[in-house]
């Protein structure tokens, strides 16, 4: 039975269907007359007031989407937002960039205040190319039937018909051949949609070279630092890959020894790799899930308890796994009801648990944000400081897993689990981030190249100890199952970057956790006009990935996860 989903937990304060409304109201602002600072400033007020209730209504359509892509109804509704209301804000937007930077007051706001808007206005006016606007629309299509194949993908087990995400939390079973039937299966239904997902790709990589050229780039991926306003380089990025390859797979391949020895296996295979030692769910129903988040959250703080109550009463959660509901886990904020959302699709296991806490890291940052500043503008939220708050929040959980594990051996083994994940947070979004380089810089690759190029990578990475012989096929195209390389291109280094504070957030925590606390509330609450480094600064943790950061963080992780005995 599908669930109706919508128009519950979001304001509709703009009728999105009436575009001439729309467009009225847009154009009203291109026709005000700025004659002065404060004149400029409550124009900026009045842009952002309306952006923010038209961004509220697209979100809760993707929303409803996400959560029931088998409704017409629902689809009609974001199709249209995608077809004709985003290509209506792209157009607008240009023009009410240049009406802004063109102002002769606009150079004389201040500082402090307007300074990072100043800069990503003045980068949106020079990247903007009408001519890219319906090659952008298509690239949205494209995503969305990402999105609808993986959210109607499903596996027969044991003659019944699962959901992918049921065949996925079955890696964490005890039984290594149940952990290898679920990874077969996994690879055989990735099989069945393989044309499907090279066929979205490839015109995926086509149309983003396309965008960067018509904006005067050589490739999309310098086109992308640039709409990303990154506070680094690409050189940055590679010295990164370099560090991690050096300090942090040698600790990684001694760790996985560690596993090998206690999963009683003489040879690591890639469904060993994600195994956990726990003997079962840490939970059955979605109800106890939330139960017991409810408790660990208020005995790290009380208001975290306090937001997630909230969220749980006001229908802000959608947590579990049905058929036709998108992949993954996300949390979206509602900018006029000071909200945020939690979605994910994910079948009781180890890693939901986790990706619950993973996004009521966002979600505390967003209430934060939104009480001590209002609505965060798009500009100011960088995902370099939006993950270390989620990854925080899972390190700052470490110590009251033995509310899901009570039984002191499967609590230790939660604890390693979740110390075992931070360390493929540091190597897998960042081998992701190297496979999207090289797709972007050689856009003219096959779909066999593609897949040669990612199981190079992930063996490199990842798999680095593990005995992947006859597996090279389904290895190479499980690249499919990332929805960051369909939706949110060039998204996968923060969460290593950010990893990295979330570390020394950990470091600070053990030392002195109700300081560590409140730093985190100091940092996720702080002024996001700021640098990276000064809210990293403000969380008491500093923004690094330096040779030497990478070194000392791989160190400390692999000594906490053998202090755990």
């Amino acid at each position: 039975m599908t669930q109706d989903v919508r128009h519950n937990y979001y304001q509709e304060l703009i009728d999105l269907q009436d575009v001439e409304g729309v467009e009225a109201q847009i154009q009203s602002l291109l026709e005000v007359p700025i004659e002065s600072v404060s004149d400029l400033e409550k124009w900026l007020t009045d842009e952002r007031n309306l952006m923010i209730k038209i961004e509220e209504a697209l979100t809760g359509h993707q929303v409803d989407f996400y959560r029931n892509t088998e409704d017409a109804e629902i689809k009609s509704t974001y199709l249209h937002d995608q077809r004709v209301i985003q290509p209506l804000l792209m157009k607008y937007e240009a023009k009410l960039n240049e009406k802004c930077c063109k102002s002769p007051y606009f150079n004389q706001l201040d500082e402090k205040r307007y300074g990072l808007m100043r800069q990503v206005r003045e980068s949106k006016v020079k990247l903007f190319r009408e001519e890219n606007i319906p090659l952008m629309v298509r690239e949205q299509e494209l995503a969305t039937r990402y999105n609808e194949i993986m959210g109607g993908l499903t596996v027969e087990w044991e003659g019944e018909e699962k959901p992918f995400p049921f065949i996925q939390s079955q890696l964490d079973h005890l039984d290594r051949a149940v952990r290898e039937k679920a990874y077969n299966k996994m690879g055989s239904a990735f099989r069945q949609i393989k044309a499907d997902m090279d066929a979205i790709m490839d015109e995926l990589v086509q149309l983003r070279h396309q965008i960067a050229l018509n904006a005067g780039f050589e490739n999309y991926r310098d086109y992308m630092f640039v709409v990303k306003n990154r506070e680094y380089s690409v050189q940055d990025c590679y010295d990164f890959h370099e560090n991690v390859e050096k300090h942090i797979i040698p600790a990684w391949n001694r760790l996985a020894d560690v596993f090998k020895a206690k999963l009683g296996v003489d040879t690591y295979r890639p469904w060993d790799n994600t195994a956990k030692l726990m003997k079962k769910p840490p939970y059955s129903e979605v109800s106890t899930l939330m139960d017991g988040i409810s408790e660990i959250l208020g005995k790290t703080d009380p208001y975290f308890a306090d937001r997630f109550d909230y969220m749980r009463e006001h229908g802000l959660l959608d947590l579990g796994d049905r058929k036709g509901k998108s992949p993954g886990g996300f949390c979206t904020g509602l900018p006029v009801s000071g909200d945020t959302f939690v979605f994910a699709n994910f079948s009781p296991s180890f890693f939901s648990l986790i990706a619950l806490i993973h996004e009521m890291g966002h979600a505390v940052n967003g209430y934060l944000q939104f009480s001590e500043h209002g609505p965060i503008d798009d500009f100011q939220l960088r995902m370099e400081v939006a993950e270390l708050y989620s990854h925080g929040m899972e390190l700052l959980l470490l110590d009251k897993l033995d509310r899901f594990y009570p039984e002191e051996e499967d609590f230790k083994s939660a604890q390693r689990e979740e110390l075992r994940r931070a360390f493929t947070m540091l190597y897998g979004p960042l081998s992701g981030d190297l496979f999207q380089h090289w797709m972007y810089t050689n856009p003219n690759h096959t779909a066999k190249e593609r897949d040669e190029k990612f199981f190079e990578i992930s063996k490199r990475y990842g798999l680095n100890p593990v005995d992947t012989t006859g597996m090279e096929e389904e290895i190479g195209m499980s690249w499919a199952g990332t929805l960051h390389f369909f939706e949110v291109p060039f998204y996968n280094i923060e969460y290593s970057i950010s990893m990295l504070g979330a570390l020394q957030l950990l470091e600070n925590y053990r030392e002195n956790p109700e300081q560590a606390v409140g730093s985190f509330k100091k940092g996720a609450s702080a002024d996001y006009t700021q640098s990276i480094a000064a809210i990293y600064k403000e969380t008491g943790v500093s923004f690094d990935f330096s040779e030497q950061a990478v070194k000392r963080m791989g160190e400390f992780l692999e000594k906490v996860i053998q202090d755990i005995h």
